[in-house]
């Protein structure tokens, strides 16, 4: 499989090996979408509570008489019936949302990403990309002049200047490949992967 090597103006200036293993994995539609629920579950927090009814602020004074009024009878107001009384099955703070997922499993979704993001031309291979000083408007000038406004970069190393210059852009996100996740990459356009990270890619992943 071969990757194209982006220049500094966002041209294709040459075209660069990648690994079959990693870049030339058939597309598994099925796997993929469980490799990103098991993602997307796994980050939440599960913190949600809800009340029943001997948790919920109410008077335990019985609301009208038992017989006479044509009603159905209640005995308080904190009743699941009742608007404002708590609920028949609450939801706990200690609920448990993971999804366990096999290692094989993870590593063969996201081999399966990047080769559909080969296919559909949407991942681009650079040397480097570097700013010189951690100020946002110079990399998003960098990016402007490449063509680029939603850009996944995984970089083998991530220097403090450019950690700090992309945190404040909502459309570009810079990690190293360890940090790579699967939502990630199917959510930003173009995905550029650095030499360095390619390998790194490679020892995770194949």
């Amino acid at each position: 499989m071969q990757l194209e090597l982006l220049n500094e103006q966002g041209q294709a200036a040459d075209k660069v090996d990648a690994p079959d293993t990693v870049f030339s994995r058939e597309y598994n539609e099925a796997l993929i979408h469980q490799v990103v629920v098991a993602y997307q579950a796994n980050a939440r927090q599960g913190t949600r509570a809800q009340k029943d009814r001997g948790q919920v602020h109410h008077s335990t004074k019985k609301p009208f008489r038992q017989k006479g009024t044509g009603r159905a009878r209640a005995g308080m107001t904190s009743s699941p019936l009742w608007r404002g009384g708590g609920r028949i099955f609450p939801n706990t703070p200690d609920e448990n949302f993971t999804h366990k997922l096999n290692k094989k499993m993870y590593r063969a979704g996201m081999a399966s990403i990047l080769s559909q993001l080969a296919r559909e031309g949407r991942i681009a291979v650079v040397d480097r990309l570097t700013v010189e000083a951690p100020k946002t408007k110079l990399l998003a000038q960098k990016l402007k002049a490449m063509g680029l406004d939603s850009v996944l970069l995984l970089s083998h190393e991530v220097d403090d200047n450019l950690r700090m210059a992309s945190r404040n852009l909502p459309n570009v996100l810079v990690v190293e490949p360890r940090y790579a996740d699967p939502l990630s990459l199917v959510h930003y356009r173009k995905v550029l992967v650095t030499r360095g990270a390619m390998d790194a890619l490679k020892e995770m992943l194949a």
